[in-house]
């Protein structure tokens, strides 16, 4: 069981790491040469540059990131179907596998539906949670920063 969990969460991050790594990259694109041009005749370290810069300017975009993964995460169907079929015993069966089976294989639509509602719901708090988490944390961040020398 353990080397079917650490096979479908490599395919996973497999998976997904061109989309994470493309957010990023087009948050970083998307600073006005301007910051850096000031940076560069203040004087600033690559850290400072970072932290001051960077690293503001690209938080919507790693929220978006975070939470797209994150929600995406409740949905992983494809790579443990695909790898193992929910196997060996029910060890890698996901909730999304589950209601599939429950709605299309067992035609238990009742049941099947009502579990999916609750289950949605369940996914919009947490990702409601952690979207008003992560930006009381950068609003905390933004308010004590103030100016930097």
């Amino acid at each position: 069981p353990l080397d079917a969990w650490l096979t479908v969460l490599v395919m996973d991050v497999w998976h997904w790491t061109p989309l994470v790594a493309l957010l990023p990259f087009a948050g970083l694109r998307s600073i006005p040469d301007a910051y850096y041009q000031a940076a560069q005749i203040d004087g600033a370290s690559r850290w400072a540059v970072f932290r001051f810069i960077q690293l503001p300017k690209m938080r919507g975009v790693l929220v978006i990131a975070v939470l797209l993964r994150f929600m995406d995460s409740f949905m992983i169907y494809t790579e443990p179907f695909v790898l193992t079929g929910g196997g060996p015993g029910n060890s890698t069966t996901f909730l999304s596998q589950y209601l599939t089976q429950k709605a299309v294989g067992q035609f238990d639509l009742g049941p099947a539906a009502a579990f999916s509602l609750i289950y949605f719901l369940i996914i919009l708090l947490l990702s409601f949670v952690l979207y008003n988490w992560m930006q009381s944390a950068g609003n905390n961040t933004n308010a004590s920063g103030g100016q930097h020398e």
